[in-house]
């Protein structure tokens, strides 16, 4: 048994759609943000250090120096051959809409790339930004618009310093999903005063508004931020393993099926990462969601109202 065969994978939507596969190579194309510039505040969220999930996060180089190497990682790897351009590190809506045309062109141009995937905050996609994404969808492009909302509590994004409520994502995914743009949210589990009931009414909330996609990640302490100083006060302790797995597992059982999971997990690198030390590779949370799930006899959307979970042929 592989995830695919209980969650929805992009990585499986995206095989079933192109008939091959299809990756994405992670950017930094040099954005700022608009929390750390003070448009809306300083220092950003109390956990984000950009270097701890974006690979070129501390090296702005060449977008196209950047895709081809990419490239050539990934296809050695797997034998990929199409590619989405996943603008990551930082907001990558945030600036004049004619730089973000001149970027994302250049990165359609490149060899092998059949789409974007657009990483943003909610407060950070004016019309103009959305119209010119709907455009890339009208060329035939394959546009992913990826949301970090992370919570539904606007006291849990005002304690770590988010500096955008739920509001702000609701009218962002409303105005995205209108103009037939894809939207993929982004939610952690394991924020400063949070449970599971918080996951769960969050979960609900991003389900009632409409989403494509989702993205699950761990809260993790990563060197150089708020939290890390927060961790070694005593003042917050990230979750066990055994406790995110069983987590996600019980919100992956609560999803229907046609919603797509990109990621099911986060991770950060040795250098960067100071705890829970289980964060530094992705398969212990993979392997063990899959496991869960698999022992519950159970699959994504299997716990939906009214429904057995026998949602696609296994």
């Amino acid at each position: 048994m592989a995830i695919s065969d209980v969650v929805h994978t992009f990585g499986q939507w995206l095989l079933e759609k192109h008939g091959e596969r299809v990756h994405k190579i992670a950017l930094n194309a040099g954005f700022s943000c608009p929390n750390r510039d003070g448009s809306k505040g300083m220092g950003g969220c109390t956990f984000c250090n950009n270097a701890s999930f974006s690979p070129n996060a501390r090296n702005v180089i060449a977008l196209e120096t950047q895709l081809a190497d990419g490239r050539q990682v990934i296809s050695r790897r797997n034998g990929a051959g199409k590619f989405l351009a996943y603008f990551q590190a930082y907001t990558n809506t945030y600036g004049e809409v004619q730089r973000l045309k001149s970027l994302y062109d250049r990165a359609l141009s490149c060899e092998g790339v059949i789409g974007l995937a657009v990483g943003t905050r909610p407060d950070c996609v004016p019309d103009e930004v959305l119209d010119l994404l709907a455009e890339y969808r009208e060329q035939g492009h394959e546009v992913v618009l990826e949301l970090g909302l992370q919570s539904a509590f606007d006291a849990t994004l005002a304690r770590v310093n988010r500096g955008h409520g739920l509001k702000e994502y609701a009218t962002a995914c409303r105005a995205a999903r209108r103009r037939g743009i894809p939207v993929c949210t982004h939610l952690i589990l394991g924020l400063p005063g949070e449970e599971a009931w918080h996951y769960h009414s969050t979960l609900d909330i991003v389900l009632d508004i409409g989403t494509e996609g989702l993205k699950l990640h761990p809260l993790h302490v990563v060197r150089g931020t708020a939290l890390a100083n927060e961790w070694r006060r005593g003042e917050y302790a990230p979750m066990a393993l055994d406790d995110y797995v069983e987590a996600a597992a019980d919100l992956i059982e609560r999803t229907p099926w046609d919603v797509v999971y990109h990621r099911v997990t986060g991770t950060a690198g040795p250098k960067l990462l100071l705890a829970p030390d289980w964060c530094v590779g992705k398969w212990p949370a993979i392997n063990g969601i899959e496991q869960a799930l698999k022992r519950r006899g159970s699959r994504q959307g299997a716990k939906l109202d009214g429904g057995d979970g026998d949602v696609r042929a296994a």
